[in-house]
């Protein structure tokens, strides 16, 4: 007979109380239980395994790791680490329409023609409808097998007995289990969800991804703990009306998590950007004040940006501060070191920022530009078109040396620039590039170069 029991579950950190209160008792969050009623002993209970496994010195190489799956598209690839580990679960996010979807349909279209056959299990589309995606992508082939279910109990027999090199579920929030009363979606479901595919990813060897919405803050809809379950965490971002898509990792068991992939929506699905700094500076105005150029570090990979910003006059109440893909307090950090050390006054003036091409900056090398930026917008004076920028500042106004400055500066000689300015302590990088470094050690010395 099935037995009903209700426990209460934090929606953070994903603890379970067996009565309400108003705050977790382990993670100490307020107002973030949710009561569910679990259904023990029914017709859809789990049954529990037997341990049949036995603990291995991690040295041994009997069994030595099976070869990375490799997805047909070099970006994507590169943020996986190197492709994709057998037996692993992601998790890929993003707003809606940005092309989580059309991903993994292109994905998985050319690993059934390369590796065999996927399983494609859609809970939010009939199969017609996905049938036309997949003809308007070009994405139709025989060993692609399209599921149209939403129980985790009538999925898992496919994924175990089928044969799959790979596993898609589009979406997390759209599948259910018996197990429990909730709603598909919520808290409970997808956690109990996401534990089950974990188990069958593990026992099957199968790599399997999971699409998930994204809440309005744009994190992934769910508890926290369905990113600390899976294996690797996705963000595909972007602005949905522009064409460009940037696939960033947050977290990845198997590789780098500074890595990028860089992709262009067209009619046809999603095409690889293989050289990116080429479409990033493709439209960069030049002989415009505000406009400074600097050459980042995306896990291995350099990439030029355009930083852009704008000084005018506050005509209404305490002047705005509007940052887009830098950090906002860097940002405030920065305009206070030019006020005091390079005689600037931005208090009195609304201050925007910008990085062109929804790129975001996350690293201090950053600040040379921005600050640059900053300053030649303020004083009216463009900066010079043939310049690259990179640097750290300090709060002294001193310009600190920052990591892999060598593939910095070549990166900037690639692509036509014949100055660059540095950080003092990082001349010695440039002698092999076809390019005049300009090193300096105080940010007055830098916006003094860079506007000459």
């Amino acid at each position: 007979m099935t037995k009903t029991k209700t426990r209460f579950v934090c929606e953070e950190c994903g603890a379970i109380q067996s009565k309400w209160a108003g705050k977790c008792a382990e993670c100490e969050a307020w107002n973030t239980l949710v009561e569910e009623e679990l259904q023990e002993g029914g017709p859809h209970a789990r049954a529990s395994l037997a341990v049949t496994s036995v603990p291995v010195p991690v040295t041994d190489t009997i069994q030595p790791s099976p070869p990375r799956l490799l997805s047909g598209m070099a970006e994507f690839d590169r943020v996986m680490g190197g492709g994709i580990v057998p037996g692993s679960l992601t998790l890929v996010g993003g707003d809606p329409g940005i092309g989580k979807s059309t991903l993994m349909l292109q994905v998985s279209h050319y690993l059934a023609m390369n590796k065999g056959a996927v399983l494609y299990v859609s809970g939010e589309e009939s199969f017609d409808q996905a049938r036309l995606r997949a003809g308007r992508l070009k994405t139709l082939h025989d060993r692609l097998f399209m599921l149209t279910e939403t129980h985790v109990s009538a999925i898992a027999p496919h994924i175990t007995q089928g044969e799959y090199k790979f596993v898609v579920v589009d979406s997390i929030q759209s599948v259910y289990t018996s197990r429990l009363a909730a709603a598909p979606g919520t808290v409970s479901q997808v956690r109990e969800c996401a534990s089950e595919f974990m188990r069958l990813a593990k026992s099957s060897r199968i790599p399997i991804v999971l699409v998930g919405h994204v809440t309005k803050e744009g994190v992934i809809a769910g508890p926290r703990l369905l990113e600390h379950l899976v294996d690797t965490v996705l963000y595909f971002e972007g602005e949905g009306r522009q064409s460009l898509r940037v696939l960033r990792a947050v977290k990845n068991r198997f590789g780098s998590t500074n890595e990028i992939g860089v992709f262009e929506m067209h009619d046809t699905g999603l095409g690889e950007v293989a050289n990116p700094s080429a479409l990033f500076l493709d439209e960069r105005p030049l002989g415009v004040s505000g406009s400074a150029v600097f050459p980042g570090m995306e896990g291995a990979r350099p990439l030029l940006v355009e930083v852009q910003a704008l000084v005018s006059d506050a005509h209404a109440g305490s002047p705005r501060r509007t940052i887009t893909g830098v950090n906002p307090n860097r940002v405030a950090l920065l305009l206070a070191v030019l006020e005091r050390h390079a005689g600037l006054r931005f208090c009195d003036r609304d201050v925007f920022v910008n990085v062109a091409g929804g790129i975001r900056l996350d690293e201090p090398a950053a600040d040379l530009a921005v600050a640059v930026a900053l300053a030649s917008s303020l004083l009216g004076k463009p900066v010079a078109s043939e310049v690259a920028i990179f640097g750290e500042v300090g709060l002294s106004g001193e310009v600190r040396a920052v990591s892999a400055a060598r593939q910095r500066i070549h990166e900037s000689a690639k692509f036509g620039f014949s100055r660059c300015i540095i950080p003092g302590n990082c001349k010695g990088d440039a002698a092999a590039a076809n390019l005049t470094p300009e090193p300096v050690s105080k940010i007055v010395d830098a916006v003094k170069i860079a506007l000459e």
